[in-house]
């Protein structure tokens, strides 16, 4: 089925622009959770964008409720060229931007012990646009991948301590290419392909005390078959493979006391799914990628001031994906990152609240040396990303 609803505009991933997790995924699934660099979502629960985090933590939340995101995304990243083939046609410019990246969630009742959920969300996304002509026009001009998932999740109580939780995830992928067939002449071929994909995630919540829960989840891999077309100095239909990794999280809320919280998680992503950027049909290409599968780890706290504010703050560290320089490439390139963030909580009423949250995320330098015979790219992006994010929750 091709994806002929409007996609929602997405924050672009990687060392370039790494608006959240590593590679091309996309954490920022909620704004309630950006002030602590999304530490400890799994066992949070705190409103009805756990359908996302943990489906099981559905059943923490009263009646019906109805939360709304928004994340304003801005990106920047650099290529210091040293010793590219094309190195005279120059770096590129700044290949960032912005971005804006919305999320939608519905949580309802079921029966005692039973709940339901839906999300709608894009759970991966890439954007990389350079100038042209530069020294990497032959490997990449352009790179866009674009996602909307629906969720719908179910969760129940099985006893006074643990809740269990699983949803269905059907997931739209649309992705676009573009780069220079010649050089040092711009010659822009365009590649675009889209296709759909089912996939599913689980999760569990384990009461250990009346302060302290436990979050377990898992995300699916989803398989997609790209096809679509060629234009430019070739013309036809093409078809690829895209694999999108699975991840599993472990994640910790401890209440300290009436005004602090402490919240930690550990993430897993397994990249290694991702072996290869082959494309087929009317276009033959084939570029290695070998990623590895990665770790996020996240700590943070929450402090309420009063019955209408709480204030949030958190830090986290990503691993990067790419495994070396020679893999790192400029569409996807990747690298090692640390998040501070903060962000609070109003309430305007028992029914309704506003979070909201600011992060900046630092990215280490990162090597590309990559050849795509017989250009070779080399040289360090520098990047960095600023989110700003608002929700509104309401419960009837």
């Amino acid at each position: 089925m091709r994806m002929k609803a409007l996609v929602m505009v997405l924050g672009w991933m990687g060392v370039q622009a790494g608006a959240g997790a590593a590679g091309f995924a996309l954490i920022e699934q909620n704004a309630s959770g950006l002030g602590n660099a999304f530490a400890g979502q799994g066992a949070s629960a705190q409103d009805a964008s756990t359908v996302f985090f943990n489906p099981a933590g559905l059943l923490r939340i009263e009646g019906s409720q109805v939360a709304m995101a928004g994340h304003l995304i801005s990106t920047s990243g650099k290529l210091k060229n040293d010793g590219s083939t094309l190195g005279a046609l120059g770096d590129g410019g700044d290949a960032g931007g912005f971005a804006f990246l919305p999320n939608f969630y519905y949580a309802g009742d079921v029966r005692p012990g039973f709940k339901w959920g839906i999300g709608v969300n894009a759970p991966f996304g890439l954007k990389t646009e350079y100038d042209t002509p530069w020294a990497g026009q032959t490997q990449g001009v352009t790179s866009h991948i674009k996602t909307i998932n629906v969720n719908p999740s179910i969760a129940w109580l099985y006893n006074d301590k643990v809740s269990v939780g699983m949803g269905i995830n059907y997931q739209m992928a649309e992705v676009s290419l573009s780069n220079s067939v010649t050089a040092p002449a711009v010659n822009v071929l365009k590649m675009k392909g889209d296709d759909d994909a089912w996939g599913y995630n689980l999760g569990m919540l384990i009461k250990l005390d009346n302060n302290t829960r436990l979050g377990l989840a898992y995300r699916s891999e989803l398989k997609y078959h790209l096809t679509g077309r060629a234009t430019g100095p070739i013309n036809g239909v093409i078809a690829a493979d895209l694999t999108t990794p699975a991840s599993a999280s472990l994640s910790l809320f401890h209440r300290l006391n009436e005004r602090w919280d402490l919240l930690a998680d550990l993430s897993w992503t397994g990249w290694s799914s991702f072996d290869k950027l082959a494309v087929t049909g009317a276009v033959n290409a084939l570029v290695p990628e070998n990623w590895n599968d990665i770790l996020r780890i996240g700590v943070g706290a929450n402090y309420r001031q009063n019955d209408k504010w709480l204030w949030r703050v958190g830090t986290a560290y990503d691993q990067n994906a790419v495994p070396d320089a020679e893999r790192r490439t400029v569409r996807l390139p990747d690298a090692d990152r640390i998040w501070l963030a903060f962000g609070g909580q109003y309430k305007m009423s028992d029914k309704g609240w506003i979070d909201f949250g600011y992060a900046h995320l630092f990215f280490n330098e990162a090597a590309i040396n990559h050849v795509e015979p017989p250009i070779r790219v080399k040289g360090r992006f520098d990047s960095y990303v600023n989110i700003v994010s608002a929700q509104y929750t309401h419960t009837f």
